[in-house]
């Protein structure tokens, strides 16, 4: 081990690219020789390059502070990449259709035949009480029972390297824009990392997301016309609605340019209305259409529900689908497998504690000090309490509130996140990373090749989201062979 790596301490964690015995991983030798060939001083200049290149590219997302007050900031992209090997990756994808493939016929099975309630495989309260569980929706069925198009997974690395699914998101999941803008920009910053390992592309992404869509339309047309419908500038997301619709060479619009006509769904132009087939839609399902939902909506379409209902028009992903994006759901996905599939899962998922479930929420409290409380609707790492860490009042209060609202929390026992070295401003320190996939499902399934690396920037932090001060990698699958 050269004196590069003489004061990386990651004994605690599973690192990516050191191991137990203080050697670099095999995937790691080509990019550690790359490291050392260029030295701190140098790498330091790079990552400043890569901040000029995110300000010139105009990289940015927003942030809303307590008082509701906007704020755009930068991408933050830091240049030591995460490297996966391909035969690993592998096993993974597997894995992400495997369990993809079931949630969609739990969603549908919830909104139709409800088999999985009768065989008592999971309490029918525990999804009826969800506040994502739309009774409108029951008797219905999108094209290929594909409910979840667009999904991003995330997983973490347990102290031991194994892939675990920590959650699932399906309702209208983010960040897949920044995937393929941290490749691009590695690209131009970085370019030997990608002459010296054979790297699987990402940029697929948009062609496989614009097939998914033809492929939900529900009515055959020889001249699809589809949009991405958005909430509007001020969303956290903009950015990437903006990208994604650029990429796929369709409309970006809001719920003001669309409207209804005899059971269709229509777009306004300069020529004159333009009938829609497709609408992938960055709206939560209470804000779609005023006349079925939130009646004081200005987001969405008067009408919609009814055209899609209908089958006049596809919507991605379906209405009603965060039925399946509940915590509280999740600790049972590896049951649906079995049930739906007939298969053991080919991931592990963190173990959880229902507070619903008395035997559950009595271990939890007595347990509170050496576990991970989180809402069991909420996004972002908003209202998780990390019990360790926690001080006595935040306990405390978190207590009440599971008394109060047992249904809306669950528990899980604190993972230690893998990490991997990240720059700083002195040194290269190790930093705790997950890893978001994401999952397109149509009439087919397409898993990215890596995803979005999220990394915890503050030191001893396992908080990666990017709202809350997290960053991001590239995600590098390579050939074993490397």
């Amino acid at each position: 081990m050269s004196d590069f790596w003489k004061n990386y301490d990651s004994k605690s964690t599973f690192d990516g690219y050191i191991g137990k015995d203080k050697k670099l991983r095999s995937h790691a030798k080509i990019i550690s020789s790359i490291l050392e060939k260029y030295g701190k001083k140098r790498l330091q200049e790079i990552e400043l390059n890569c901040q000029s290149t995110i300000n010139a590219r105009g990289i940015n997302f927003r942030v809303y502070s307590a008082s509701n007050r906007a704020e755009e900031k930068k991408w933050p992209l830091d240049i030591i990449p995460r490297i996966i090997t391909k035969s690993q990756w592998k096993t993974v994808s597997i894995g992400l259709s495997q369990r993809i493939k079931a949630l969609n016929l739990f969603i549908d099975d919830v909104y139709n035949q409800k088999k999985i309630f009768k065989d008592k495989i999971i309490p029918k309260e525990l999804v009826f009480n969800s506040p994502q569980y739309l009774k409108e929706c029951d008797g219905f069925s999108p094209k290929h029972k594909a409910w979840a198009n667009i999904s991003g997974t995330d997983l973490i690395k347990n102290i031991n390297g194994n892939f675990l699914v920590l959650e699932d998101n399906l309702r209208v999941p983010s960040g897949v824009s920044y995937m393929l803008e941290n490749r691009m920009v590695m690209r131009d910053i970085f370019p030997e990392l990608f002459t010296r390992y054979k790297v699987s592309s990402v940029h697929q992404y948009a062609n496989k997301l614009y097939n998914c869509m033809t492929e939900c339309i529900p009515k055959k047309t020889n001249n699809p016309h589809m949009v991405l419908l958005t909430p509007g500038v001020y969303n956290s997301a903009y950015f990437e609605h903006e990208f994604l619709a650029e990429q796929m060479g369709i409309a970006l619009v809001e719920g003001k340019d669309l409207f209804v006509e005899n059971d269709n769904v229509y777009m306004k132009t300069v020529k004159g209305p333009l009938k829609v087939d497709c609408i992938y839609r960055r709206l939560d399902d209470n804000f779609i259409d005023p006349k079925v939902f939130f009646k004081g909506s200005l987001l969405g379409v008067t009408g919609l529900f009814k055209c899609w209902r209908k089958g006049n028009v596809g919507i991605i992903n379906a209405l009603g689908t965060g039925v399946a994006d509940d915590k509280a759901v999740y600790s049972y996905v590896e049951k649906m497998i079995v049930y739906y599939l007939g298969e053991q899962p080919k991931i592990d998922q963190v173990e959880t504690f229902l507070c619903n479930i008395k035997t559950h929420r009595n271990h939890v409290i007595s347990n509170i000090s050496k576990l991970v409380v989180k809402p069991a609707n909420a996004s972002g790492g908003y209202g998780i309490m990390i019990g360790p860490k926690a001080s006595k009042k935040e306990k405390d209060e978190m207590i009440k509130k599971i008394k109060r609202d047992p249904r809306n929390y669950i528990a899980q026992p604190l993972e230690i996140l893998s990490t991997v070295p990240t720059i700083t401003p002195d040194n290269i320190e190790p930093r705790h990373l997950d890893l978001r996939p994401f999952i397109l499902t149509g009439k087919s399934t397409y898993v990215t090749t890596g995803g979005l690396t999220r990394v915890a920037l503050k030191k001893g932090s396992t908080i990666v989201n990017s709202s809350q001060g997290g960053g991001s990698k590239d995600t590098l699958i390579v050939d074993s062979r490397n």
